[in-house]
């Protein structure tokens, strides 16, 4: 009887190799992926560091919760929430802190520094400068009355950025609602989640160039208000000078903005589209009666947020120095 042999044609192999390779793409796709334990094992003590460092920034200054908080949501609507915009101008590149949205205006970097260096001490080379902004942002939310989420980690941080991307993909505070839905949208957001993240409006501070247009020409607000915004924000000069985004409760994470909003008291112009005759109408009403839906909302859009475009795996770097990419 005839030894038997086994056939392959030709093709086979390639097609075996192809396999084989798409198989690993998706392992290394499924490896990549964030998780809440990232540092269990690597950096135990990695969170509650974090959180230390900003309870004690916010316990002295509580303005810097809505700073980190801005931070992270700037960082992560340019090329994702890579850390690029913590990056210093280099011969390279010119980073992202010059930016229009982010000059004279983006703040928090030094607290930022401290805590990477903490970690540094801990264990070194582990946790990245974009995690930390994120897990901050989180705590600083926490910190101000506001509520807690679970922060996905293991991003790694960016070798570049993009001063560019940072001028066209933050939104701006003269929006219409149809722009900053379009803005929410190209970053996969809904209409009600942009709404929801714009709750962050309850903590933080604007300065008088970016309402100046809102108190002396527009008809859409309070003209009490109007009035007595005008003292701290003349006509002319007083760029910098600063007024608090909720006029009512400005260091607690609250409802009170969407209520500020109903009664025509947004100080952004971008603030009071969200109430002003359109589609998200109904949405401001129900969270400036409903806190616990607003804070339930607001959580998933942070989650979801966090979870734009982050380098994972071999990609990006963890910055030794969260302004400057690692040499070598």
């Amino acid at each position: 009887m005839a030894a038997h042999t086994t056939y392959f044609p030709p093709n086979t192999f390639p097609d075996l190799k192809l396999s084989f390779l798409l198989l690993s793409i998706l392992v290394g796709m499924a490896s990549a992926q964030l998780s809440s334990n990232f540092y269990a094992t690597s950096c135990p003590n990695a969170l509650t560091t974090i959180s230390a460092a900003v309870n004690t920034t916010v316990s002295n200054e509580k303005r810097m919760g809505a700073s980190l908080l801005r931070l992270h949501f700037h960082d992560c609507f340019v090329n994702g929430c890579d850390a690029s915009i913590l990056l210093d101008d280099t011969s390279n590149f010119t980073g992202e802190k010059t930016a229009l949205p982010n000059a004279n205006s983006i703040r928090g970097f030094d607290v930022i520094d401290t805590i990477k260096s903490q970690l540094e001490s801990l264990c070194p080379n582990v946790v990245s400068c974009a995690d930390i902004v994120a897990v901050a942002a989180r705590d600083s939310v926490v910190a101000l009355g506001g509520p807690s989420w679970t922060v996905q980690l293991g991003r790694r941080d960016s070798t570049t950025a993009s001063l560019s991307t940072a001028n066209t993909d933050i939104p701006a505070p003269r929006l219409n609602l149809s722009g900053l839905i379009t803005s929410f949208s190209n970053k996969g957001f809904t209409a009600n989640e942009m709404v929801a993240l714009s709750g962050s409006h309850t903590i933080g501070q604007a300065r008088c160039t970016n309402f100046r247009t809102r108190i002396y020409n527009e008809t859409n607000i309070d003209s009490t208000f109007a009035a007595s915004l005008r003292g701290n924000c003349p006509s002319t000069g007083g760029d910098s000078n600063l007024s608090p985004l909720d006029v009512t409760s400005p260091t607690s994470f609250d409802n009170a903005y969407y209520s500020n909003l109903v009664s025509q008291k947004g100080l952004l112009h971008s603030d009071q589209q969200l109430f002003n005759g359109g589609s998200t109408d109904a949405l401001v009403n129900t969270y400036s009666s409903n806190l616990g839906r607003f804070t339930t909302d607001f959580s998933n859009g942070m989650v979801k947020m966090g979870n734009l475009s982050p380098l994972t795996g071999s990609n990006g770097q963890i910055r030794t120095n969260c302004r400057s990419v690692n040499s070598g």
